[in-house]
Formats: structure tokens, sequence, C-alpha cells
């Protein structure tokens, strides 16, 4: 009995583990071209092992649908051209 009881705590435990790997890696699809107007927020997380590059994550926010987030490639000359206007747009602070 004590042995079942061990075989299913650590099935358990090897479960929870293998669920939050998985929820780090939130890019898997890739987001619209997107205003830059729209941008409320911008996220830049590294790299992680089970991921296979930097997760580039913006909220934008528009009337018609609200507050959304969209994963951005980070090859893409528009990513690259917006992470450039909003280091820009922050210095100035706003």
């Amino acid at each position: 009995m004590k042995l079942l009881t061990a075989a299913l705590l650590l099935l358990f435990i090897a479960m929870c583990v293998a669920s939050a790997e998985g929820v780090k890696c939130k890019c898997s699809r890739k987001g619209p071209k997107i205003r830059f107007s729209n941008v409320r927020k911008l996220e830049i997380k590294p790299r992680y092992p089970f991921c296979v590059e930097e997760m580039i994550i913006v909220t934008l926010w528009t009337k018609v649908r609200g507050e959304q987030q969209h994963c951005l490639n980070p090859k893409r000359q528009n990513t690259v051209r917006l992470l450039k206007w909003y280091r820009v747009w922050k210095e100035k602070g706003r």
C-alpha cells in the first residue's frame, strides 16, 4: 500500500513539473502586424531551454476589441522597429 501511495505521489509531482515547464513558452503562434499607437505594454522574456527564441509579448488596446496580447516574431523587421520605438518612447518618460 505504501509503495502504491509513493508511486502515485511521484506521478503527481512529475505531472506538475511537466505542466509548469510548458506554460513558460507562450509564443507558439506569432501575432499580427500592429500599429505602434495601440501599444500599451511590451514585455521581453528571455529564451528558456524549451523555447526556440525569446518571447516578445505586446499588449494592444483598441476601441473595438479592447485589450489583447500578442506574441511577435523577434526576427521580423516590424518587431525590430517596434522595439527601437518603444525604447525611445520610454526614455522620454511617457
